[in-house]
């Protein structure tokens, strides 16, 4: 099978795996950096007003740092989200990783459904064997039905 029967997924040999990630400008990194920098530039700014005799200013800077630093910690706590499905034999293994949490199903081939959760645009549900999970967040809504019909097709295929 080739890579260009399919939009999401890496063929390699036998096996077929999609990874799907979470569109991040910005590294953990660089986010560290950049909120170092507003730190080093707001607390200074507050400095010199708190000098001049301006206190609340300082106090001000410091309750923006912290709102800031909590916005950015909540974007880098979701920035290495994503989901894997992989395709190898006769086993389809899902992992999500959710805010540092892994989640990890595995299903036989040859039972697996996948199913909208409940309308075209809505998360793609995998499940086989008593479970489920829904698969697609890091795609967009109106592409989900694409990633379904690649996930079927490699389903299909021996």
């Amino acid at each position: 099978m080739s890579n260009q029967a399919y939009q999401f997924a890496q063929v390699s040999g036998p096996a077929v795996q999609w990874r799907l990630k979470r569109n991040c400008s910005v590294t953990p990194a660089q986010l560290g950096w950049m909120y170092l920098s507003l730190c080093t530039l707001s607390l200074g700014i507050g400095m010199f007003f708190w000098m001049q005799g301006a206190t609340l200013v300082l106090a001000f800077a410091g309750v923006e740092v912290a709102v800031v630093g909590l916005a950015f910690l909540a974007y880098a706590r979701h920035a290495a989200d994503g989901e894997m499905i992989s395709l190898q034999g006769s086993n389809l293994v899902v992992e999500l990783e959710t805010a540092g949490r892994l989640e990890r199903a595995e299903f036989e081939r040859q039972w697996v459904r996948v199913e909208p959760k409940s309308g075209d645009q809505s998360l793609i549900e995998l499940s086989g064997q008593g479970r489920s999970i829904e698969v697609g967040r890091f795609v967009r809504p109106e592409l989900r039905q694409v990633l379904a019909r690649e996930i079927r097709r490699a389903l299909r295929s021996a």
